[in-house]
């Protein structure tokens, strides 16, 4: 007779993680006695380039070993990619690297000659991680911008595709207007890509039309008229597709509008223009983000509207698939 997963015995996973990273590693262990935290001496030469150490290597032989990553800027990856190219090479038994936010995601087509493809290039930087004794590598990444970009990795590694939309779920459930709510997508594209995720809620749909020389958002379907409105979508930059989606709905009557993204990258402190402030408008009632931009956590910690909703039991998770 089969065992199911939770009578199978579970892997003893040894954690490594980058710094900035630290406080979602250590949530990720709280969840789990099978997961240990393992460091690393991040230090750099005079001349700036890495001068690394992983702590009891020797000692990580036949062993399950993952890394969480954080490729929050072009100026950290690197060094990265250095223990991630080491790791696998241990002997290590199997080798998991967590990357919760893929960051090129949103640059995965041409649509004109000389445009450069970033989401291809560093897939294929991921693609080269050397395979462990126990195969290739284990990708783990939500939400990522398009999910036609797990075939731009080659067979060293085998993306897993998590989302960060159960969280969403189970947040919505435990409001006092659970029974109100109502999602919106942004666009076609965030409604194909979570549509299926969501769909025991009503819907509303918007979309970007050209008027002129601008591009303006209007109501493409359903009816936010006094209910609370969850825009979803996958990620975040500056904001300005979220504030005016929240303009059309509040002028379609919605009760109140709040927003979910998996990825808040807010470049620039683009927070900033949906935080309450004093004697200001409070636009969105909750603005939900998980922990995969660290930097971001950080900045927006305390400050309403902002929640943040923790991958850490789901990565956990995953690390046992």
């Amino acid at each position: 007779m089969a065992l199911s997963q939770s009578q199978t015995k579970k892997k003893q996973v040894h954690l490594f993680y980058y710094p900035e990273c630290e406080d979602l590693a250590r949530n990720v262990a709280a969840q789990s006695d099978n997961i240990t935290l393992q460091t690393i001496k991040w230090r750099n030469f005079d001349d700036g380039f890495p001068n690394i150490y992983i702590n009891d290597a020797q000692d990580l032989r036949g062993q399950h070993v993952a890394f969480l990553a954080s490729f929050s800027s072009t100026g950290v990856i690197f060094e990265q990619l250095s223990v991630i190219y080491l790791l696998p090479r241990l002997f290590v038994a199997s080798f998991t690297l967590v990357l919760p936010f893929f960051p090129t995601g949103s640059f995965e087509r041409m649509e004109d000659e000389g445009d450069v493809a970033t989401a291809f290039t560093l897939s294929r930087m991921l693609t080269n991680i050397p395979i462990s004794r126990g195969g290739p590598t284990s990708l783990v990444i939500y939400d990522i911008h398009a999910l036609q970009e797990r075939f731009y990795f080659g067979d060293h590694v085998l993306p897993l595709f998590e989302t960060g939309i159960p969280l969403l779920k189970q947040r919505l459930h435990e409001l006092p207007d659970a029974d109100n709510i109502v999602v919106a997508f942004p666009d076609d594209g965030a409604w194909k890509r979570f549509h299926n995720l969501l769909d025991h809620f009503p819907m509303v749909v918007c979309a970007k039309v050209r008027e002129g020389d601008k591009r303006i958002v209007r109501l493409k379907e359903g009816n936010p008229a006094g209910c609370h409105v969850v825009i979803v979508d996958d990620l975040v930059q500056s904001g300005g597709t979220l504030i005016e989606c929240q303009k059309v709905l509040a002028a379609h009557g919605a009760a109140k509008v709040s927003a979910y993204v998996t990825h808040g990258v807010f470049p620039k402190r683009s927070w900033e223009r949906f935080t309450h402030k004093d004697g200001s408008e409070k636009a969105f009632a909750y603005f939900w983000i998980t922990d995969s931009c660290l930097l971001t956590v950080k900045a927006i910690a305390d400050r309403a509207p902002f929640q943040v909703l923790s991958l850490a039991g789901s990565i956990a998770d995953a690390l046992q698939t």
